[in-house]
């Protein structure tokens, strides 16, 4: 369950990453509200998921997740760099990722 929690975290990370844009420096009430509710939901599933997943892990998958969905997000609805350099190394930290959650507990080989 506590890679469930983590990844939802991740998600959440997205919602207030994005979120911000929309403050205009917290000074639109909903949106803040919005963006501060995520932020808070986002640090307690971290919190949860850090329970059984070592910190180090738990910590650079959440912000793996945070940061390759904000560049994606980006992509899509702000019309942000699609070249070949940033995909590829969007790419590579969803290889980071991926590595980081096979090495968990030992991973496949031990």
């Amino acid at each position: 369950m506590a890679w469930t929690w983590l990844t939802i975290a991740g998600l959440f990370e997205c919602v207030w990453a994005v979120g911000l844009k929309y403050t205009d420096g917290f000074t639109r009430p909903w949106p803040t509200l919005l963006t501060v509710a995520a932020m808070a939901v986002s640090l307690a599933l971290l919190a949860l998921a850090m329970r059984e997943i070592p910190v180090g892990t738990a910590y650079a998958v959440w912000t793996g997740i945070g940061a390759v969905g904000v560049a994606i997000l980006g992509i899509v609805f702000f019309g942000e760099s699609r070249d070949i350099l940033r995909l590829a190394s969007i790419g590579l930290v969803v290889a980071g990722i991926a590595g980081l959650k096979l090495s968990a507990n030992g991973g496949p080989i031990g």
